[in-house]
């Protein structure tokens, strides 16, 4: 049975991620969803993957769960598919980006 998903488009990405909702977040995805992650730790040519809704829930709950800002930069959509950009800081200085896709 699939799970119903909420409409999501840049700004609604750009809404949940920046108001760190995993919740909402998580409503975006079907149960057979695939998120591809390219930070610092898993380059273009072997980005993470992360499958199915359950899996993909878990990691959006740790990312918003940590005391940091999000913004989110760049969104592309084309179907289906949906890509962005994300950047992260933490208090206390050290900052992160990451792109992140999903079909």
């Amino acid at each position: 049975m699939l799970t119903k998903t909420q409409a999501v488009d840049g700004a609604a990405i750009k809404k949940a991620i920046e108001g760190r909702d995993g919740k909402l977040l998580a409503s975006f995805y079907a149960d057979d969803a695939l998120v591809r992650v390219i930070d610092r730790n898993n380059p273009p040519s072997k980005p993470r993957e992360i499958r199915g809704r359950a899996a993909i829930t878990t990691f959006w709950d740790d990312i918003c769960s940590r005391a940091m800002t999000h913004k989110v930069d760049t969104t592309i959509a084309d179907g289906n598919n949906l890509a962005f950009t994300q950047a992260c800081a933490y208090p206390d200085g050290p900052r992160c980006s990451a792109r992140r896709c999903w079909s």
